[in-house]
């Protein structure tokens, strides 16, 4: 399984980025306009929104490349969580397009949604 690309510093991220916990949750509604609401799964799934300001050339390559070979949204590869180190093995893009955006010579910045993802 590809892993998501880390920066030459060995980090996985820079900052800004937030981490938010997500439910999967099934909503029966009723002829009567009631609801009856179960979590599938029971455990929370993570996403990550990460900017990039400062990517070099080669760090963005390596991003474009595993966005490219995974499909974009469709494929999943593991990604570290960059607050706990714990890596997930089930994670893709939340979307089928990379905002990426060169503001100088091998200067680069990009926005990503990471999500996990069940098995």
């Amino acid at each position: 399984m590809p892993s998501f690309p880390r920066l030459k510093t060995g980090a996985v991220a820079q900052y800004p980025a937030t981490r938010t916990l997500r439910f999967q949750t099934q909503v029966f509604r009723f002829v009567d306009g009631s609801e009856q609401r179960f979590v599938e799964g029971g455990a929370e799934l993570k996403r990550w929104e990460i900017e990039f300001r400062l990517l070099s050339e080669s760090e963005r390559g390596a991003i474009v490349d595993l966005f490219r070979d995974r499909g974009g949204a469709h494929g999943t590869f593991s990604f570290t969580d960059p607050w706990s180190g714990v890596e997930y093995p089930q994670c893709g893009f939340a979307a089928d397009s990379l905002a990426i955006l060169a503001t100088g010579e091998g200067r680069t910045e990009a926005r990503l949604v990471i999500e996990e993802r069940r098995v």
